[in-house]
C-alpha cells in the first residue's frame, strides 16, 4: 500500500500539536503564578484571590473541584472558597465533622492523598459517605504554610478515582506556596498578629457574600452557583472589590437586576 503525502500529514503534525499543547500549558502556568503574586496593590480583594486559587487549581491540576480551608487564629478551620457548589458543602461538611483530608492536612502540615476514597471508609466515615453523596471519588489535601505553621489547605477533588502525577502534585504545592506568601505578604504584613487579622477579613468576606448569593439566588429563582457567578461577574465587569458588592447587595443598595442580568463573557 502506498501512503501518500496527505494520508502521514496528521502523523507528522502529531508532535507539533503536543508541543503546542505543552507551550500553552506553560503559558497558563505563568500567568497563574503571575497572578497569585500580584498581592501588593491597594484593593487588594482576598476573597476575590482565593476564589481564583480555586479556579487556578481546577484548570492546571487535573481536578474536578477545589476548595480552600484557612484557620482563624484560636486555629478553627473554616471554609473561605470553593470551586463550585458541590465542593463548598463537602468541604463545611468536613470541616463540621471534624473529618476528612483537608483536616489531618492542617493538622499534619503535610499532603495528604486519597486516591479512592472507597478505601478510606475506615478513616474518615462520615467524609466519605458526603464525597459518595456530592460525587467525588478522590481527594487530595495541600497545606498552605509558612515555614513550620501552617494557615490552611486546598483540596483537590475528582469525580473519578485515580492519584495525581508527581509533577501535579509538585505544582500544586508550588501554587499552594505562593498563595500563601501574597496572604502573608499583603500590605506589607510585619508582625504575626496581623495574621490572624488578615484571616478574619477573609472569613468575614466569606460570610457577606455568602449572604449576597442567597440574597440573588431566591430574588432572581436560580441556582447558588449560578446567583455566584453573575455576583462576581458584574463585580469584574464594573470593577467592584467581590466583598463591597456583596455588601451592597444585603443591604439593598446595590442593583440586583443588573446583576442578575449580567452574562459572564
Amino acid at each position: 500500500m502506498v501512503i501518500t503525502p496527505q494520508e502521514s500529514a496528521p502523523q507528522e503534525s502529531a508532535p507539533q500539536e503536543r508541543a503546542e499543547a505543552a507551550s500553552d500549558r506553560e503559558v497558563r502556568v505563568a500567568r497563574a503564578f503571575v497572578r497569585l503574586a500580584d498581592t501588593l496593590v491597594a484593593d487588594f480583594d482576598v476573597a476575590e484571590f482565593l476564589h481564583m486559587l480555586t479556579e487556578q487549581c481546577v484548570e492546571l491540576l487535573d481536578s474536578t473541584a477545589a476548595g480552600v480551608v484557612l484557620v482563624d487564629r484560636w486555629s478553627v478551620p473554616h471554609v473561605t472558597a470553593s470551586s463550585s457548589q458541590e465542593a463548598e458543602l463537602l468541604e463545611l461538611f468536613a470541616v463540621q465533622a471534624d473529618d476528612g483530608p483537608c483536616i489531618d492536612c492542617v493538622r499534619s502540615q503535610t499532603p495528604v492523598s486519597c486516591p479512592d476514597l472507597r478505601e478510606a471508609t475506615t478513616r474518615w466515615p462520615r467524609f466519605t459517605a458526603a464525597a459518595h453523596e456530592c460525587g467525588f471519588r478522590s481527594a487530595h489535601a495541600l497545606p498552605l504554610r509558612l515555614r513550620e505553621h501552617a494557615v490552611g489547605a486546598i483540596t483537590l477533588l475528582n469525580t473519578q478515582p485515580g492519584d495525581l502525577s508527581q509533577d501535579v502534585l509538585q505544582l500544586g504545592q508550588a501554587l499552594a506556596d505562593v498563595a500563601t506568601i501574597g496572604i502573608l505578604q499583603q500590605r506589607a504584613i510585619k508582625h504575626a498578629d496581623q495574621l490572624s487579622g488578615q484571616l478574619q477579613t477573609a472569613l468575614g468576606s466569606r460570610i457577606v457574600i455568602e449572604q449576597a448569593k442567597g440574597i440573588l439566588a431566591v430574588w432572581g429563582e436560580i441556582p447558588l452557583d449560578v446567583a455566584f457567578s453573575r455576583l462576581r461577574g458584574y463585580a469584574r465587569a464594573h470593577h467592584h472589590r467581590l466583598t463591597d458588592l456583596a455588601h451592597a447587595v444585603t443591604t439593598g443598595v446595590a442593583d440586583r437586576a443588573a446583576i442578575l442580568a449580567h452574562r459572564a463573557r
